[in-house]
């Protein structure tokens, strides 16, 4: 497997994820409706809706992280990085990914990993409304989300590399 074939596999990867989290839009907004229309309409609002909106939501927002990294959609400053020439900006970005990104990424996966399993074996609930729904589901896609951001971040440190030694992607 070459290099190119291993990023594109990365890309594919977090294009899927970035796809398949776009549609939790759907539920989340069936949800948010109705919720409104039972509390504000029936007068008989729901035990359960907060808590799948905030699940549904977060769950979005973290798997959607490593396809909006792939579309170089992040918000970055490029006050500086903007008026370097294309080797100037993979050195900041090389740099960055070394210094910043993967430590970040490896703690996170590693702390997430075992809050995930510290809440699965304790069984752990959540405390926000009567339904009371497992964390842990939740909390594992904590750690899926940040592994995939971590592969889209070994991608990203490529085409970066690729770009310092070629001048081009």
């Amino acid at each position: 497997m070459t290099v190119a074939s291993i990023v594109k596999t990365i890309d594919s990867i977090s294009t899927w994820s970035g796809k398949f989290v776009a549609w939790l839009v759907i539920p989340n907004v069936i949800a948010l409706v109705y919720e409104v229309i039972a509390r504000y309409i029936l007068k008989s609002p729901t035990i359960w809706s907060y808590e799948v909106t905030y699940f549904l939501y977060g769950t979005h927002f973290l798997l959607g992280a490593a396809y909006t990294l792939s579309a170089k959609a992040h918000i970055r400053i490029d006050v500086l990085h903007m008026r370097l020439p294309p080797r100037g900006k993979a050195i900041v970005d090389i740099l960055g990914y070394l210094i910043l990104f993967f430590p970040a990424m490896i703690v996170l996966i590693y702390a997430g990993t075992e809050f995930t399993i510290q809440s699965w074996e304790m069984g752990e609930k959540s405390g926000l409304s009567p339904w009371r729904p497992h964390l842990y589901p939740y909390k594992a896609v904590l750690v899926i989300s940040f592994f995939f951001l971590f592969l889209q971040g070994i991608a990203e440190f490529i085409r970066n590399i690729s770009i310092l030694f070629k001048g081009k992607d």
